[in-house]
């Protein structure tokens, strides 16, 4: 398992390659159809591209995190009839 403090680039590993892995595929088939070559060419984009992706998303994220915050309504601070939440390990 890996550590906590490491999940943030853990979720930005495993999504930029899913993302990427997408992204390429469809940007393959459509520039060389459906062929025997298409999944080769598919892997090489690929191989390349996530490594991009990978870096891109962690030097964004930061002001993406942000942008969002920014353009989100703050949640409500109301107090729980029942107290405060318990903490669960």
């Amino acid at each position: 398992m890996v550590p906590a403090r490491f999940a943030p680039v853990l979720f930005g590993l495993i999504l930029s390659g899913v993302m990427s892995c997408i992204v390429t595929g469809v940007a393959t088939l459509k520039a060389v159809g459906l062929s025997v070559e298409a999944p080769g060419l598919w892997m090489s984009a690929w191989s390349f591209g996530w490594p991009v992706a990978f870096v891109v998303v962690l030097g964004v994220a930061p002001a993406v995190r942000r942008l969002v915050a920014w353009m989100v309504k703050p949640p409500a601070e109301t107090a729980s009839p029942a107290g405060p939440p318990s903490v669960k390990d």
